[in-house]
C-alpha cells in the first residue's frame, strides 16, 4: 500500500482556549461533563459529520483562567502567560476559539467590561504574533463572549460577589475591540444563559446549545 500523505491523515486543528465554562464543570459540583456533551466536543462531532476534511478540537480549558491577570491564590491562571508557546506546540492550527473574560470579574479584582475586553485584545494579538514554524499558517481567531454572570450562588458566591455588575457591557466592549482588530466575534449570551445553580457555569443543555450555535460559525471560518 502507498504511504499515506499528510493530507490523508492530518485533520484541521482548532484550539479552544478557555476556562471552566468550556472545561465543562457541572454546576454545583467538581465533576466534568462528558466530551460529546460539552460544547467543544459537540462542535467537533458536528463539524466532522458534515465536512470532507476531518476536524480535531484541542481543548485547553483551565478552571479559573483570566485574560491577562494573575489569580492571587492559584498559580498559572494568567491567560497571556504561555499562550504563544501553546500556539507553537499545537501548530498547525486552522482556528483558535477564545472564550474568556468572566473570571476577570471575580471579587478580588476591580475590573470592569472594558478591562476584560482589553485583556481579550492582548490575547488575540499574542495568538497572531506567536512563533510558528516557517510555512505554517497564522490561525484565525474567533472571540466568543461568555454569557452574563447571574447572581452567584453556593460555594462560588464569595468568589464572584458583585461579578454580575462588573460583567455589564462586556458584549459591547468586546464588539468594539473586535471591530478594531478585524476579528470575528460570537456573543454566547444570545443563545445560552449561565446556570441558575451557581450563576456562573453552564448546564448540559447550554453546552449543547452553544456547540450547535457555533457549528455554522466555525464551519465558515475553516479552510475549505
Amino acid at each position: 500500500m502507498p504511504a499515506a500523505s499528510l493530507a490523508d491523515t492530518d485533520p484541521l486543528q482548532v484550539l479552544v482556549y478557555a476556562d471552566s465554562l468550556s472545561w465543562g464543570i457541572v454546576p454545583g459540583t467538581r465533576q466534568r461533563l462528558p466530551f460529546p456533551v460539552r460544547w467543544p466536543g459537540r462542535l467537533e462531532l458536528a463539524l466532522n459529520a458534515d465536512r470532507g476534511t476531518p476536524v480535531r478540537i484541542i481543548e485547553d480549558c483551565l478552571n479559573g483562567r483570566r485574560t491577562v491577570w494573575d489569580d492571587p491564590f492559584k498559580p498559572g491562571r494568567n491567560g497571556l502567560q504561555g499562550l504563544a508557546q501553546r500556539i507553537e506546540i499545537h501548530s498547525p492550527l486552522a482556528l483558535v476559539v477564545l472564550m474568556l473574560g468572566n473570571n476577570d470579574f471575580q471579587s478580588m479584582h476591580p475590573h470592569n467590561a472594558w478591562h476584560a475586553s482589553q485583556g481579550i485584545g492582548a490575547l488575540v494579538q499574542a495568538i497572531r504574533s506567536a512563533p510558528i514554524e516557517p510555512g505554517m499558517p497564522v490561525p484565525s481567531v474567533l472571540v466568543v463572549v461568555p454569557p452574563p454572570i447571574r447572581t452567584p450562588r453556593g460555594p462560588l458566591a464569595p468568589k464572584f460577589a458583585g461579578g454580575e455588575h462588573k460583567w455589564t457591557g462586556l458584549p459591547q466592549a468586546v464588539a468594539e475591540l473586535c471591530a478594531q482588530l478585524d476579528c470575528p466575534m460570537f456573543d454566547a449570551g444570545t443563545v445560552i444563559h449561565s446556570s441558575a445553580v451557581d450563576g456562573v457555569h453552564l448546564d448540559a443543555d447550554a453546552h449543547v446549545a452553544l456547540g450547535d450555535a457555533l457549528h455554522p460559525v466555525v464551519r465558515e471560518l475553516l479552510p475549505r
